[in-house]
């Protein structure tokens, strides 16, 4: 088997605008293509970040994601970053609220989490 590294990952939004907004005017993806499927009545949004894609699909009227417990499936989505204080100070400035810095236990790295604009659980980690 070669697997070398993770392509994409997906996942489901529900309301366009804030969405899109959110991953790329506030975080900073680039827009690949985007587009409409009138067959499904949903929006598709390829982003990039670095050499990461992700595919951001608008689907209104999806079930609420699960919180507490969690469900099986996608826990969240992990950004690395230089500096975890800078960046909470910048999406902080950006409105978005982030929960109070910690020391990951097992890599002694510094971490903390975000919410995209569906409550998707997102990590930015040193």
């Amino acid at each position: 088997m070669n697997l070398e590294k993770i392509h994409h990952v997906a996942i489901i939004g529900s309301d366009y605008k804030r969405s899109r907004h959110f991953y790329v005017d506030l975080l900073g993806f680039q827009v690949i293509r985007e587009n409409y499927r009138e067959a499904r009545g949903d929006h598709k949004i390829d982003l990039r970040l670095a050499d990461m894609e992700l595919e951001l699909f608008i689907i209104p009227g999806r079930p609420a994601r699960p919180s507490y417990p969690e469900a099986n499936g996608l826990r969240h989505l992990a950004f690395h970053v230089d500096s975890v204080e800078k960046t909470v100070a910048e999406l902080n400035a950006l409105g978005i609220v982030t929960e109070p810095i910690r020391v990951d236990e097992y890599t002694g790295k510094k971490m903390t989490f975000f919410a995209d604009p569906d409550g998707l659980p997102l990590e930015i980690h040193e």
